[in-house]
C-alpha cells in the first residue's frame, strides 16, 4: 500500500520550530508514500510508484533531496491508450535526471523539461498526458524549489498552519494544464501546454517544516483544515510517524471520494462553476509526505 523512502543518515532529530539565520547544516527530507487507484478499494503500488494512473518518485542527490507526482489523463484510455504509461514514464526519466546529477537545485522548471524533452525524441512510441508537480531542496541553503504544472501540487506547514502553498493551473474547470504527446493526426487538437508554464515558487525552509505533495485526488476531497488535522498526529520526523500519517491522509481522501453526501472541495469547485454537484470525486490519489530534517552524510 505504501513505501518509505529515506537517503543517507537522516538525523531524525529535527524539532518543530525555528533555527538562527547562521545555521550551516545541510538538511534533507524524511519521504513516505502512500496511494490508491481509484478502480481498487485497496491501495495498489505498481512498480514505478504509480497509484493507478498517478505516478511519483523520491530521489537524492548529493546536493538536493527531489520528490516528483504526476497525473495521468484519464480520458486517453477511450482512445486504448493507458494513462499511466505517461506519467510513469515522465517520473522515471525525472527521477533518472536526478540521479545522475543533470539538473540545478534553483530551477526545478529545467528537471521538467529535460524529462519531457526526453519524452518527446524516444524512439519508443508514448501517448499520453498529464500534469506534473516537482520539488527540489536545496542540502545546504536550506531553500525549497518548486515547479507546477495543472493541479497536482504541495502544501508546506510549519506550527500547524499552512505557510506556502501551490497554485492550481486550469484552462477552465476540471480541466488542468499538461504536458501531452498527441499521434501527429492530432496534433494541435489535443491540449499540450510547455513545461516553462509551470508555476515556480522558492522559499526557505526550518528544520520540522511538513511539506505535502500530491496530485489532485487528495486536493479534490480534503480541504486544508482536515489535511491538518490530520498532520497534526505527526510529532517528530521517525519514519514510522510519516508512514503512518500518510497513509491516514490517503485513507481518509479515499474513504471521501466514495461519499455521495459529502461536500468535497471538488463539489464545491463544481458549484462555483455552476454545476450542481455533490459528494466526493473518485479518483487516483498520491501522497508524498515529507518533514524536513538535519542531514549527514
Amino acid at each position: 500500500m505504501f513505501s518509505v523512502l529515506s537517503y543517507g543518515r537522516l538525523v531524525a532529530r529535527a524539532v518543530l520550530g525555528g533555527l538562527s539565520q547562521t545555521d550551516t547544516r545541510d538538511y534533507s527530507l524524511v519521504t513516505a508514500s502512500c496511494g490508491f487507484g481509484k478502480d481498487f478499494r485497496k491501495g495498489i503500488l505498481k512498480k514505478g510508484m504509480c497509484y493507478g494512473d498517478d505516478a511519483c518518485f523520491v530521489a537524492r542527490h548529493r546536493t538536493a533531496d527531489v520528490l516528483g507526482v504526476a497525473d495521468g489523463v484519464g480520458g486517453w484510455r477511450d482512445y486504448g491508450v493507458d494513462p499511466s504509461q505517461f506519467s510513469g514514464t515522465l517520473m522515471r526519466t525525472c527521477e533518472r535526471l536526478v540521479k545522475e546529477g543533470r539538473f540545478v537545485p534553483s530551477n526545478p522548471v529545467g528537471i521538467l523539461t529535460a524529462g519531457y524533452c526526453e519524452l518527446l525524441q524516444n524512439k519508443v512510441p508514448l501517448l499520453g498526458s498529464s500534469t506534473a508537480c516537482i520539488v527540489v531542496l536545496d542540502r545546504s541553503s536550506h531553500r525549497l524549489h518548486t515547479a507546477n504544472l495543472g493541479d497536482s501540487g504541495f502544501l508546506v506547514v510549519r506550527g500547524g498552519e499552512v505557510v506556502h502553498r501551490s497554485d492550481e493551473q486550469q484552462h477552465y474547470f476540471n480541466t488542468p494544464f499538461q504536458l501531452s504527446i498527441a499521434p501527429p493526426e492530432a496534433e494541435g487538437v489535443v491540449l499540450s501546454d510547455s513545461p516553462e508554464a509551470a508555476d515556480s515558487t522558492s522559499f526557505d525552509v526550518q528544520l520540522g517544516d511538513i511539506i505535502l505533495t500530491a496530485t489532485d485526488g487528495l486536493f479534490d476531497n480534503m480541504p486544508d483544515y482536515m489535511i491538518l488535522q490530520e498532520l497534526k498526529k505527526l510529532k517528530n520526523s521517525n519514519y514510522e510517524s510519516i508512514q503512518q500519517t500518510a497513509r491516514s491522509i490517503a485513507e481518509q481522501a479515499h474513504e471521501l471520494a466514495y461519499d455521495p453526501t459529502y461536500m468535497s472541495p471538488f463539489a464545491q469547485f463544481a458549484c462555483d462553476n455552476g454545476l450542481n454537484v455533490r459528494g466526493g470525486k473518485p479518483d487516483d490519489i498520491t501522497v508524498l509526505l515529507s518533514i524536513v530534517a538535519e542531514y549527514t552524510d
